[in-house]
């Protein structure tokens, strides 16, 4: 007869450990709602088990992917971790749309039909450590967002976001279904079948600016009204969906011109404040006007974290390197890694610090979209001198000089956004 001690004291050892997690995890999320320590990677004892149960299964069934074993279908309770796992080459992928076949696309972002030699770029995909994105499905988006509203705010990187997921789920919807105006601060992209619409609404400091319709080109003459969204809290008001994002415009200068209140002599009666201390008001004025305004069981809010640049090849370990010019694959090494910062990693960490502040103390939930920490290794991703400067494409001269029109703040597409919509499709849809 086999002896059951052994499997007596596995089991011992396994409620152990839950009882352990379970009161880290506690304690941890008793500190914060969104500090760093809120997206340790802690799976729940049920699926931890059921994954274990799991893996002598798949491993016969596919030995080839043995890294299945650990990992469930995602679940948006579960699976808060989806931003740790790894880029896998996977040669059989093809996007959902080219930059040839989306007609919703600017040419800042259509890298290969402006030039780009290599496309090996195209054939990465996110693999989460802990779960597995679901299949993403055109149509079942569109029927999720049936009768609804999808918007996205923020600046340039949200709009490259936003044009990604319309060209995503463009292609299945009949050429007398769609239409998209086109609009300076407010762009519609409707599914007239689904009456539902993907929208973008420019707003890069998220609180009101003088750059809100045209924009400052000098950052040291942007002029922030930190105590007001009054402008733009109409387009927001009864939105279902809504993804915002601020960060890239705040990190020019160390100071930012702010008015609050009412100045008789209007924006000549600003004051200058150090930036993450505009960015907090800004965020409290944004935060505020969130909880006294948004219905939560209509609507549902999403954040999306620092899109990370790639400005010092040292970061990434290529010395000798000019920017992210002629990276044509991820990186594998970082010399450091952020919770969601860039290149940029002090203020990076202020700047989160500030986010998460502000969002912890909110009546309304924020879902995080952290899109950080998978991007940073994306070195290969960016439109680099195959985008635009000044709305026209790069001359021949301009190119043979990436230090200085090197353009690694923007991502190609289709590209790294694509995924980040992936994430956003399995947060709509598991929902």
């Amino acid at each position: 007869m086999k002896p059951f001690g052994g499997n007596l004291y596995c089991s011992f050892i396994t409620v152990l450990i839950c009882t352990v997690l379970f009161i880290a995890l506690f304690y941890t999320e008793s500190l914060s709602s969104l500090s760093s320590s809120s997206f340790i990677r802690i799976l729940s004892c049920p699926k931890r088990i059921a994954a274990s149960k799991l893996r002598h299964r798949t491993a016969k069934l596919n030995p080839s992917r043995p890294e299945m074993d650990e990992r469930f279908e995602f679940d948006p309770e579960e699976c808060n971790t989806v931003s740790s796992g790894k880029w896998v080459y996977n040669s059989s992928i093809r996007p959902l749309y080219t930059d040839t076949s989306c007609p919703y696309l600017d040419k800042q972002v259509t890298c290969i039909k402006n030039g780009r030699p290599d496309s090996g770029y195209l054939q990465w995909e996110w693999q989460p450590d802990d779960c597995f994105l679901p299949k993403f499905d055109p149509k079942r988006l569109l029927e999720n967002l049936r009768g609804k509203r999808l918007m996205f705010v923020g600046d340039s990187i949200q709009r490259g976001q936003w044009r990604s997921l319309v060209c995503m789920v463009e292609s299945v919807i009949p050429e007398d279904g769609k239409s998209m105006p086109k609009n300076r601060s407010h762009s519609i992209f409707s599914a007239k079948e689904y009456n539902a619409t993907i929208e973008f609404y420019w707003a890069p400091f998220l609180v009101e600016s003088n750059s809100d319709t045209y924009i400052v080109p000098d950052p040291t003459e942007r002029i922030l009204k930190v105590d007001s969204v009054s402008t733009h809290a109409p387009y927001w008001q009864d939105v279902d969906f809504l993804v915002f994002n601020s960060y890239i415009w705040w990190m020019d200068g160390h100071y930012i011109k702010s008015l609050w209140g009412s100045f008789a002599n209007g924006e000549d009666g600003y004051e200058e404040l150090e930036r993450t201390a505009a960015y907090r008001i800004s965020l409290r004025t944004w935060a505020n006007w969130l909880d006294s305004s948004i219905n939560p069981n209509r609507s549902r809010v999403f954040f999306t974290t620092i899109s990370p640049t790639h400005m010092r090849s040292e970061d990434w370990n290529h010395i000798g390197g000019i920017k992210c010019y002629n990276e044509t694959k991820p990186t594998k090494k970082l010399k450091r890694r952020m919770r969601w910062g860039g290149s940029n990693a002090g203020y990076g960490y202020r700047m989160t610090d500030v986010l998460s502040s502000v969002v912890s103390r909110m009546k309304i939930n924020v879902t995080f979209i952290n899109i950080t920490e998978m991007s940073e290794y994306r070195v290969d991703a960016h439109t680099s001198v195959y985008g635009e400067r000044s709305d026209e494409l790069l001359t021949d001269e301009q190119r043979a000089d990436p230090l200085q029109y090197a353009d690694c703040i923007h991502w190609c597409l289709p590209g790294v956004p694509d995924t980040w919509n992936h994430i956003l499709y399995a947060y709509l849809v598991g929902s």
